[in-house]
C-alpha cells in the first residue's frame, strides 16, 4: 500500500478541509431555495411572525464531509476513513427517515446502533480505554462501549439543536479539545480526518448561526453527533470527549430523569419554556414540564434566545477547557 510522507498527508488535509468548507459556503444557497420550492421549511418559534426556515440541511453537509474525507482516503488509503463515513452515512439516513416522517421516541437510539457496526467491523478501536491516569485492558467489554456510544453521541447533539446555530456551534467548541488530544495521544492520520470535520462544520455554521437560513433538521444533528463519536473512539479521546459533551450530555439526562421514557420532543404536554409576548423566553412553573439545561439557564430570569445561545456556548467552551486541562494532566503523566 502507498504511503504517503507528511507533506502529502498535509497538503491533502488542507485541500481537503477548503473543499469541505466550500461546499457549504456555494452549495447551500441553492439548497436553500430548493427546499423552499419543494415546501420543506419550518417556523422558527422563537422570532416574531415566526419566520420560515428550511430544513433540512444535512445532506449537503454530509456531502461536504464525504467529499472532503474521500480526497483524504485517496491520499493516504486509510481504511479508518471509511469505516467512520459509513458510520456518519448510517447516522445520516436515520437521521433523514426521522425528518419526513413521524418515528417513535425509541427510533433514532435504537436504530443509531446500526450506525456503530462500521466501526466495529473494520476495528478502528483499541482494546485499551485511555483513562487518563493510564488505560485499562477491556477487550471484551469495548465492542458494547462501541454499541452505546453511537446512540448517545448523536442523542446528544440531537437534543441540544434547540436554537440557532448551537449545535453546530456547540460542536466546533468541542471538537478542539479531540484534535489536541489526538495531535499528543492519537495517530496522525486520525488528526488529518478530524480536520476536514472540523471546516465542513465550519461552513454549515455561516448557515445555521444566529439567525438561521437553514436548520440541520435530525439528519443534520444525528450526523454531526455520529462522526464525533466515531472520532473520539479512533482517536483514544473517549473520555475527554465525555467531558467537553458534559453540558449536552447533561441536557439529555435531566430530560430523561424528569420523562422518564424515550420520547419526542413533540410528544411533550407540557413544555419546558414559555415564551413570551416580547419573544423572550423563561423557564415554565408546570410540575410536569421536563427539566432541560435550557430551563435551568432561565431560572435567573427571562432571556432573548440569543443571549440563551451565548450562555450555551460559554458553557461548551468551559467543558472544553476542562476537557483540555484533562489532557495537560495525560500529558505530564506520560511525560513522567
Amino acid at each position: 500500500m502507498f504511503l504517503p510522507n507528511f507533506e502529502e498527508l498535509v497538503i491533502g488535509t488542507v485541500i481537503a478541509s477548503i473543499i469541505a468548507f466550500l461546499i457549504n459556503l456555494f452549495l447551500m444557497p441553492s439548497f436553500i431555495k430548493f427546499l423552499k420550492l419543494k415546501g420543506k421549511v419550518v417556523n422558527d418559534n422563537h422570532k416574531p411572525n415566526k419566520p420560515k426556515v428550511p430544513r433540512p440541511g444535512g445532506p449537503i453537509l454530509l456531502l461536504s464531509i464525504v467529499i472532503g474525507e474521500l480526497i483524504l482516503y485517496f491520499v493516504t488509503g486509510n481504511l479508518e476513513i471509511i469505516s467512520i463515513l459509513l458510520t456518519t452515512t448510517i447516522a445520516f439516513i436515520i437521521g433523514i427517515i426521522d425528518d419526513f416522517r413521524i418515528m417513535p421516541g425509541w427510533f433514532k437510539p435504537g436504530a443509531l446502533i446500526l450506525a456503530s457496526i462500521p466501526l466495529i467491523i473494520f476495528h478502528i478501536y483499541d482494546n485499551e480505554l485511555n483513562v487518563i491516569f493510564g488505560s485499562v485492558f477491556i477487550p471484551i467489554l469495548y465492542i458494547p462501549l462501541i454499541l452505546i456510544s453511537i446512540p448517545l453521541a448523536g442523542n446528544t447533539v440531537n437534543s441540544i439543536d434547540v436554537f440557532n446555530g448551537v449545535a453546530t456551534g456547540f460542536m466546533i467548541i468541542t471538537m478542539f479539545p479531540i484534535i489536541i488530544s489526538t495531535f499528543l495521544f492519537g495517530d496522525l492520520e486520525i488528526l488529518m480526518i478530524e480536520i476536514p470535520f472540523l471546516a465542513a462544520l465550519l461552513g454549515f455554521y455561516m448557515f445555521h448561526k444566529y439567525p438561521s437560513k437553514i436548520f440541520p433538521g435530525d439528519s443534520g444533528t444525528l450526523l454531526m453527533g455520529a462522526m464525533y463519536g466515531a472520532l473520539a473512539i479512533a482517536s483514544k479521546s473517549e473520555i475527554i470527549a465525555i467531558i467537553a459533551l458534559l453540558p449536552a450530555i447533561m441536557n439529555s439526562f435531566l430530560f430523561l430523569s424528569s420523562v422518564r421514557k424515550i420520547v419526542e420532543h413533540r410528544e411533550l404536554k407540557s413544555r419546558p419554556t414559555i415564551l413570551n409576548e416580547d419573544f423572550t423566553l423563561q423557564a415554565s412553573k408546570d410540575k410536569n414540564a421536563p427539566i432541560t439545561l435550557v430551563r435551568l439557564i432561565l431560572l435567573d430570569g427571562k432571556l432573548s434566545e440569543r443571549e440563551i445561545v451565548m450562555k450555551i456556548y460559554k458553557l461548551a467552551t468551559f467543558s472544553s477547557s476542562l476537557a483540555l486541562i484533562t489532557i495537560l494532566l495525560q500529558f505530564i503523566i506520560s511525560s513522567g
